[in-house]
């Protein structure tokens, strides 16, 4: 591998252009699966992105034992934040630019119609608990950098080094790979982790990989909540935050008539307030996956970045979306195809395919 493969595989994305239109261009795009109508419906569900099997069987064994929404999202989302191999969130999760693990999250609890998130959070490993507390015990919804480090030592939360060696290890050959006129000089291949070597190999066709996870819940009685949890675009520019903590961007629920999440570039997402715009879709009688593709259609119309498109007319992104209603039917709806989303109901825990937009090459 040599000095520029790795940067070069990431920003491979950039060299292809364009979009869709609002409406998007359906007849290009594959038939997305059939709606799940009444799938989940009636009884406790959970439903996440892809990275949440485990979250959402736990959120759904808290949920049949009568837990709040809330509660059962947040100690959901903490199987991923604790597990040093996903680095995508919480603790392991590949830092900014100056190699600093910057994390941000959110929660908003349908029956109080209640908020509470922080972004560029240091130092703690669940964030989405740091969030519940902005919600519980402030009347603020959003704290941020160094105020949101400060409340979380306040309730007792350890300031740790959230950087595995892992994750140092990715940042520190990116870093040494950005420039062919700094200082660094970047060790041959045969050097490399092997672990560190076979994530570069999987991601080398990527553009800035993303993760997080988002978690929507609803009780048996139809009382809804949701989080959303992440550690943001790899090697971001220091505070920067995405979609994850802005309310009606990374989440939103109203308690009437349902609950959504989203993941993927956030950008995109806070560009046409993704989750508030698929809940005012289903307030409006949209199914959940019309809801979300509509939304997604919106994303499509409105990027207007040349570096964002493809040559073909459609993005060179991806963005995914999650959403439960009000009766428990549920759905998961991408950009491209090829994505799943978790989901725990009386069936148990499994994979979903995701709708989506466009066929990937």
């Amino acid at each position: 591998m040599d000095r520029r493969t790795f940067v070069g595989g990431l920003l491979a994305g950039l060299s292809v252009t364009s979009w869709g239109r609002w409406g998007t261009d359906r007849a290009e795009a594959a038939e997305p699966p059939p709606d799940k109508a009444g799938a989940g419906a009636g009884g406790a569900v959970a439903i996440a992105s892809a990275n949440g099997l485990e979250a959402v069987k736990a959120a759904h064994e808290r949920l049949a034992a009568g837990s709040d929404p809330v509660d059962a999202a947040v100690e959901g989302v903490k199987i991923v934040e604790l597990d040093p191999n996903d680095y995508t969130v919480g603790y392991g999760g590949l830092p900014n630019f100056d190699g600093v693990v910057e994390l941000d999250a959110a929660v908003m609890h349908g029956p109080s119609a209640k908020a509470g998130a922080v972004g560029a959070l240091q130092g703690v490993k669940t964030p989405a608990q740091v969030a519940r507390l902005v919600m519980q015990r402030t009347d603020h919804i959003m704290l941020v950098g160094e105020g949101a480090r400060r409340f979380a030592t306040m309730n007792g939360f350890a300031n740790e080094n959230l950087l595995t060696e892992f994750s140092r290890k990715v940042w520190l050959y990116w870093r040494e790979n950005l420039s062919e006129l700094d200082d660094y000089v970047e060790p041959p291949a045969s050097e490399l982790d092997p672990d560190v070597r076979r994530f570069l190999e999987e991601n080398k066709d990527l553009f800035r990989p993303t993760g997080t996870i988002h978690l929507s819940a609803r009780t048996a009685a139809g009382d809804l909540g949701c989080c959303t949890t992440t550690s943001g675009l790899f090697f971001k520019v220091p505070g920067r935050v995405g979609d994850s903590p802005i309310i009606g961007a990374g989440l939103y629920c109203d308690n009437d008539v349902g609950s959504a999440g989203a993941t993927g570039r956030g950008e995109a997402s806070i560009g046409v307030a993704a989750s508030h715009s698929s809940v005012e879709l289903m307030r409006q009688g949209l199914a959940p996956e019309q809801a979300l593709l509509k939304v997604l259609e919106r994303v499509v119309h409105l990027n207007r970045n040349p570096l964002l498109k493809r040559a073909d007319g459609k993005p060179n992104f991806n963005l995914k979306l999650y959403a439960v209603n009000k009766a428990g039917v549920h759905a998961g709806a991408a950009l491209w195809s090829g994505g799943q989303y978790a989901v725990a109901d009386a069936r148990g825990a499994r994979l979903e395919e995701m709708a989506y937009l466009y066929r990937s090459p």
